[in-house]
């Protein structure tokens, strides 16, 4: 019966040292979780100030096109106007080169006249003074000619005159036109191209924060899913203490009523001597003996869970580069049965976000060995598992891409590399 009561003492010291190792990973876990969180809020508060500097750079560009845009219509408004002036201008041109050659006709008419005439009329006329009144009145007519003829020729200059200044003017126009339009339009693909830059910075920025948030929101969802393991190994632990507290007062009542009664038999059959000395009871230990010795004397002997290829090394970075691998990654194929490592006990074996279906066997003396993302677990926490047992079967669950295992040891609640215990692959 003592013997007994032993074994059940020692199980829940065992059972509450292996909750207590527990306890202590997950705390680390939270921990590590808070520390990723407040990382993961300092840089979404500085990926949100470079977004809101982006797009104050981008409301400047997108505002300037748009003035630009609005100078390139009015451009085109004056050019269209312009171009009604340069209608009016070459029409005017037209009707002035017309004037032009009726002008030349009729000089050319009158030059006739006067070489036919002779230039010595007006003084023949003089000399002869045949007739006086003939000759006054001729020479009335001649000073008339003569004045029209220059006045034409005078107005013959001011229409070519006037020729080179209207084609002298549309040169101009359609010279500055030109250079202000081309200036608009460098411009305006200038700053098409900053826009373009600016959008995609912007965007750029605007899906990493969307994936920094949701990072925030799963490493969120996983501290709170830590938090509530470490709740229920906390009240596993305060369950099993009252327990063991209700065990040893009953062991204590139980080896009170042994000696009380093993006391009442002696003095009954030996009422008149002392009562002699008992022998005592002998030793016992409840440690399991493994065929391969404990976990620690088997460093770098133990065999890999599966058969596979490492994926992903201890202490690599994750996806998210903030975070490093506690343990490595093998890629195996769905339904591969994973086998223990060593002997020992299941303490756990359930879903677990981020990890998915993991199974956890205690070795003793503080070694844990984790398995995850499995697709189906083939023990139960207590269970007693022999080196080489399958335990569960390769999966991807937890949000994993790929099949694969997730394998990890544990030094008193401190990650270990798997490498430095399992037998180099060949």
């Amino acid at each position: 019966m003592l013997r007994t009561f032993l074994f059940i003492l020692l199980s829940c010291a065992f059972t509450v040292a292996v909750a207590d190792d527990q306890r202590a990973q997950t705390q680390q876990q939270i921990a590590q979780a808070a520390k990723d969180i407040a990382e993961l809020k300092k840089q979404l508060s500085k990926i949100q100030q470079e977004k809101s500097t982006a797009e104050q750079a981008l409301k400047k560009t997108e505002t300037e096109i748009g003035e630009l845009e609005k100078q390139v219509n009015t451009l085109k408004q004056q050019e269209k106007a312009t171009a009604q002036e340069l209608l009016e201008l070459q029409k005017q041109q037209t009707q002035l080169k017309n004037s032009r050659l009726e002008q030349q006709e009729l000089i050319a008419i009158q030059a006739r006249a006067a070489y036919q005439a002779g230039q010595q009329e007006p003084l023949r006329l003089l000399l002869n003074q045949q007739q006086p009144e003939k000759f006054s009145r001729n020479l009335t007519y001649y000073q008339y000619i003569g004045k029209a003829r220059q006045q034409q020729i005078n107005t013959f200059n001011d229409t070519l005159r006037q020729i080179n200044d209207i084609a002298t003017e549309i040169s101009k126009q359609q010279k500055a036109l030109a250079e202000q339009q081309n200036a608009l339009l460098s411009k305006q693909e200038t700053l098409k191209l900053l826009r373009q830059q600016r959008q995609q910075k912007v965007a750029t920025l605007d899906q990493q924060q969307r994936k920094e948030t949701q990072s925030l929101k799963t490493r969120q969802t996983d501290q709170d899913a830590l938090n509530k393991v470490l709740k229920t190994i906390e009240e596993t632990l305060a369950r099993q203490a009252r327990e063991a507290q209700e065990a040893e007062r009953k062991r204590q009542q139980r080896i009170a009523e042994q000696q009380r009664q093993q006391a009442q038999e002696l003095l009954a059959s030996r009422p008149f001597s002392s009562p002699s000395k008992q022998p005592k009871s002998p030793m016992v230990s409840t440690a399991v003996t493994h065929n391969g010795g404990s976990f620690a004397s088997v460093r770098g002997k133990l065999p890999w869970p599966v058969n596979g290829r490492l994926i992903a090394n201890f202490g690599s970075a994750r996806g998210d580069t903030r975070s490093k691998w506690d343990g490595v990654l093998i890629s195996s194929q769905p339904g591969t049965q994973v086998r223990a490592i060593h002997s020992g006990r299941v303490v756990f074996a359930d879903w677990l976000r981020g990890a998915g279906l993991l199974i956890i066997v205690d070795h003793g003396d503080g070694y844990l060995s984790l398995y995850g993302h499995n697709q189906s677990l083939l023990s139960s926490p207590g269970d007693i598992v022999q080196t080489g047992q399958a335990i569960s079967t390769v999966g991807n669950t937890g949000g994993n891409d790929q099949a694969a295992l997730y394998f990890a040891i544990r030094q008193k609640g401190q990650p270990t590399n798997p490498t430095l215990w399992c037998r180099t692959q060949g």
